[in-house]
């Protein structure tokens, strides 16, 4: 068996779903495997919708969908599965952009609810405006999937942050042994990529990056670990990372994990500007910057979110609600290590390269005991739904 699909088979038995779902025309959401349905199962989702939820136009369904930012790779290709599914589904389908941006994310809602949108699937990244952007669906009594960031009332569908960012952070942490081996952790500075305004659920990721690093090198001092601020994009990440390298000594290894894949690239733009290639190694989240991880040595790996079968999640959902089916409150994402070694097996457009020079294994025992750190932790208090039991 080969070590990408040995991978892939190991981490689908490590990630049970956060919550169980009843099928509805062959989807079942808590045990979907992500492949996009057939037209003819899209089509008999939309009867069913209809018959129970009358199309307010009277005539078919309309859905909006509000992206992230339509112009980075893991929005333009969650926006691309959308259509997809929308177009098979005989769905007119609304897009705006809401530009990394809370005022602009209420006024696309606003935009939606008064173009009378049946459902809505929301993409936005400040926590803050999540219940003023909801008060504009719920006036109007418009159902709404939340991607990543929750909003009160919606189906949460995106990351199992938890396990994503353990899977990250262990996976740097053993790369790093194998390409620095003892100097990984006498000098090695750790360096997350960090979104604040997104709130507690995404900082379950990047706490979990730091979680699972430690995991795998316990010894590592907690005061060479850097935090910085990414914004979700990758000209702030450069920004940020220039300023943290003059907190690192010239030699040190420089070990980059972060929110998602472009924050990462930005980062390690950084280090490559000061000449210091030679020291960092990098691992993603997201795996939507395929061609800068196979394209760069220093990109190791990256934790795969497959954005382009959101879609496939996300349609369906949207049906099931609107023919009254129940629906859990969270549906995860199952995650992916991809590396250069197993990237073909999962984009075949790239060839595999030679496998990583150490055997990955995922510290399940400690991920146990961060999980139940997390459950006991007040601030999730409201979230537990969104943390995995093992």
């Amino acid at each position: 068996m080969s070590f990408a699909r040995y991978a892939l088979i190991f981490c689908l038995l490590l990630v049970p779903a956060l919550s169980s779902g009843g099928q509805f025309h062959g989807f079942d959401p808590a045990a979907y495997d992500g492949f996009m349905l057939s037209p003819e199962a899209l089509k008999a989702m939309v009867a069913e919708a209809v018959e129970k939820s009358p199309p307010k136009n009277g005539e078919a369904l309309v859905f909006g969908f509000a992206n992230l930012q339509r112009d980075m790779s893991f929005g333009i290709k969650v926006e691309k599965s959308i259509e997809r599914n929308a177009e098979a589904a005989g769905i007119e389908l609304l897009i705006a952009d809401n530009r990394l941006d809370g005022p602009t994310a209420m006024a696309n809602a606003e935009s939606f609810a008064r173009r009378r949108a049946d459902f809505v699937i929301e993409f936005q990244t400040d926590v803050n405006f999540g219940p003023a952007v909801m008060q504009h669906f719920d006036r109007k009594m418009i159902g709404v999937v939340a991607i990543d960031i929750p909003m009160p009332g919606a189906t949460f569908f995106g990351a199992n942050n938890p396990r994503s960012g353990f899977m990250g952070g262990s996976y740097l942490a053993q790369a790093a042994k194998g390409r620095f081996g003892e100097r990984a952790m006498k000098e090695g500075y750790l360096v997350v990529g960090e979104l604040p305004q997104s709130g507690v659920i995404p900082a379950m990721r990047t706490e979990g990056q730091i979680a699972g690093f430690l995991a795998s090198l316990p010894d590592f001092s907690l005061d060479r670990i850097i935090r910085i601020d990414t914004k979700n994009t990758l000209q702030y990440s450069f920004q940020q990372m220039g300023n943290a390298l003059g907190r690192i000594p010239l030699g040190a290894p420089i070990l980059i994990t972060a929110i998602n894949d472009q924050s990462v690239s930005g980062m390690l733009r950084a280090v490559q500007q000061k000449g210091r290639e030679a020291d960092v190694l990098v691992v993603g989240n997201g795996a939507d910057e395929q061609e800068t991880m196979v394209g760069e040595e220093a990109f190791v790996a990256s934790v795969a979110y497959f954005p382009e079968r959101y879609g496939n999640y996300l349609i369906p959902i949207a049906l099931m609600r609107l023919a009254g089916h129940s629906v859990p409150q969270a549906v995860a994402v199952r995650h992916v290590m991809i590396t250069p070694a197993n990237i073909c097996e999962f984009y075949p457009e790239y060839e595999c390269e030679d496998a990583p020079g150490f055997d990955y294994v995922f510290p399940q025992k400690a991920f146990v005991q961060h999980l139940a750190m997390l459950k006991d932790d007040p601030a999730l208090a409201d979230y537990r739904q969104l943390i995995p039991d093992h």
